[in-house]
């Protein structure tokens, strides 16, 4: 493990010196790669560096207990020796889950669909609660979000928005919010008080740029049209929206919330792009059937993950079966202790499989 820490904290200083080479910096591309690659690796050197610090201290404290006659400054080097052990112990283990190979996507932004599912008006309602409840994540992480898409109900519900979200390794913590998301509460639009359940649907996509996905013009079959907002009336008069089909996959992609035909057109096929990538990588998960059993959440989508009960004012989710009773708070935004508890629970998972296949 330590050979491994070592190799990590040289890149992180060669990363570190390229980058602060003025070629460099002069190359965008090349710049926010190195960039990206260099926060990535931040938590595992300063982990490692805090551990060769207890070590240090472990040392001083033990020729102080070899040498010392003063029994009150012995007494105290036992006391640190003790702390000390139990902070190598606990950091020891955090460098084991640190050194787990982390996902390659995990840096990058995101696109996220967020459809209604069953319920009605009620499920197009609760995606807008959750649309909102991603945005406002986004910018308490210091992110921004950009609507692509969306298709809304009359009463202020989504039956499909779409946005991107870019920031500090987003992917590495909305990757885990892929899936059905389930709502029981008293609908605004039911009169006779009866809780009801609802559904919508999350797909969490990584951010493909054009040298992750490559497309051939001559595979894509673009069409515009004139934008329609609820009850079909025309929101412009001009032809701005776009529908592109990549004919190999068959996916299809509209976007026409810009009035920009441009702009629309440049949307819709980050979204493909995203698509495309994820189709991808589901298919080498999919190959890979021990990685995938050892993931907490970017594998079956179809799968119900969490819980929001209003009534119990409580978020369930049902992978890690935690329950938090703060069901405003997350809807409000502060996702924190959720992404920490999945990340988590899938280092420790991955690190499960990792040892297994050790011993084999």
């Amino acid at each position: 493990m330590f050979d491994q820490l070592e190799n990590v904290e040289k890149r992180y200083q060669e990363i570190g010196e390229e980058m602060a080479r003025p070629e460099v910096a002069s190359n965008p591309g090349h710049f926010n790669k190195l960039n990206r690659e260099f926060h990535s690796l931040d938590e595992v050197v300063n982990a490692y560096r805090g551990y060769r610090n207890i070590c240090q201290g472990l040392e001083e404290a033990e020729e102080i207990l070899a040498e010392s006659d003063d029994e009150e400054l012995t007494e105290i080097a036992q006391m640190e020796k003790e702390e000390l052990l139990q902070q190598q112990t606990e950091l020891a283990d955090r460098l084991k889950l640190l050194l787990i190979p982390k996902d390659p996507n995990d840096s990058k932004n995101i696109v996220v669909e967020i459809r209604a599912g069953a319920g009605g008006e009620e499920a197009a309602l609760f995606a807008a609660n959750l649309f909102r409840m991603y945005a406002k994540y986004a910018e308490s992480i210091g992110g921004k979000y950009d609507v692509l898409s969306s298709n809304t109900t009359g009463i202020g519900g989504y039956k499909e928005i779409i946005f991107s979200v870019t920031g500090t390794d987003v992917y590495g913590k909305l990757k885990y919010e892929s899936g059905v998301h389930r709502v029981q509460r008293i609908p605004e639009t039911e009169s006779s008080g009866r809780i009801h359940t609802s559904t919508s649907t999350v797909a969490v996509l990584p951010e493909a740029e054009e040298v992750d996905i490559q497309i051939d013009p001559n595979d894509l079959k673009i069409d515009v049209f004139r934008s329609s907002g609820p009850g079909g009336q025309s929101v412009n008069t001009t032809d701005s929206a776009v529908r592109i089909t990549h004919i190999p996959s068959g996916l299809v992609v509209s976007c026409q919330d810009e009035k920009s035909q441009h702009k629309n057109k440049a949307k819709a096929l980050k979204v493909l792009r995203a698509r495309l990538l994820d189709h991808a990588v589901q298919e080498q998960q999919a190959k890979t059937s021990a990685s995938r059993k050892a993931q907490v959440g970017t594998g079956d989508r179809s799968a119900k993950i969490r819980t929001y009960n209003f009534p119990q004012g409580r978020v369930t989710d049902h992978r890690i079966k935690v329950t938090l009773h703060r069901l405003e708070e997350i809807l409000d935004g502060n996702l924190h202790e959720l992404v920490e508890a999945l990340r988590l629970a899938d280092q420790t998972e991955k690190l499960k499989a990792q040892e297994l296949v050790q011993t084999d």
